[in-house]
């Protein structure tokens, strides 16, 4: 995905750094006023100019500033979901990782889950299809464990409290699991999107579960499956406490969705 990386002050100048480095590509547009001052990336004078001449040269625009300015500034550029690029907006603190334009056919929700993941942000996603999902799957797995094995945990234990894959919404993980092959594997194989909980998040949670010397031993955490699974989502709460099997833990989580309280 050809991305560009929009700011228009320093502290979202470091948030879009991040960004690049973590992605490993990504064209920055700075505003004027902080290149002036030294800072790195591609001037621009005003927002609402810029966006009409990039947005159709990219396939995901970020934008790290505040949501009202994006949606002036894309004033006349959308044409269809199916043609749009997809469009982010992050906030200059990077806690908030919203998808804004075609976020299922154009890709805005799995950006949207990208960026949260390496800026250990809360991804936000409004897609009926997605929102309406309430199950989230907390995984845990010891290094280089196959993807089948992860899959076929994560359906027995589906099983067990008697709900369908289709009502998953994420499968969530540790920070520190972010490039577990296996893992990485079984979420694409499946089709459901993976987010990753800051080993910080996890250790200072006061949500209640269930810990493990082992798992304290192996990876300095209290636990993985069921405080990834709590605390990926809103108004949580486990179903399916962790089940284990061949070096994998699997715990399920619901969230309470007030349209379907």
């Amino acid at each position: 995905m050809k991305l560009a990386l929009i700011t228009l002050s320093a502290p979202g100048l470091r948030v879009a750094q991040v960004l690049q480095e973590a992605f490993g590509e990504g064209d920055l547009y700075v505003h004027e006023d902080v290149v002036s001052k030294g800072q790195g990336g591609r001037s621009f004078q005003r927002v609402a100019e810029l966006t009409p001449e990039i947005f159709t040269t990219y396939q995901g625009l970020v934008y790290i500033m505040p949501c009202g300015v994006v949606v002036r500034a894309l004033q006349g550029c959308p044409v269809h979901k199916l043609k749009d690029p997809a469009v982010v907006v992050v906030d200059v603190g990077g806690r908030y990782a919203i998808s804004l334009l075609s976020g299922h056919e154009g890709g805005a929700n799995e950006l949207a889950l990208r960026v949260g993941n390496l800026l250990s942000a809360e991804p936000v996603v409004t897609t009926t299809t997605e929102a309406a999902k309430t199950l989230i799957v907390g995984v845990g797995c010891r290094r280089g464990v196959a993807a089948d094995v992860i899959r076929a945990l994560i359906g027995e234990a589906l099983q067990e409290a008697g709900e369908d894959i289709s009502a998953v919404r994420l499968i969530a993980s540790a920070d520190i699991k972010a490039d577990e092959a296996g893992l990485l594997a079984a979420a694409g194989e499946l089709g459901i999107p993976l987010r990753f909980i800051s080993s910080e998040e996890i250790q200072e949670t006061r949500r209640e579960f269930a810990c493990s010397e082992l798992v304290q031993d192996k990876v300095g955490l209290p636990a993985v499956a069921e405080p990834a699974a709590l605390l990926a989502g809103t108004r949580t709460r486990l179903v399916l406490p962790r089940r284990a099997s061949d070096g994998v833990t699997v715990a399920i989580a619901r969230e309470n969705c007030l349209s379907l309280a």
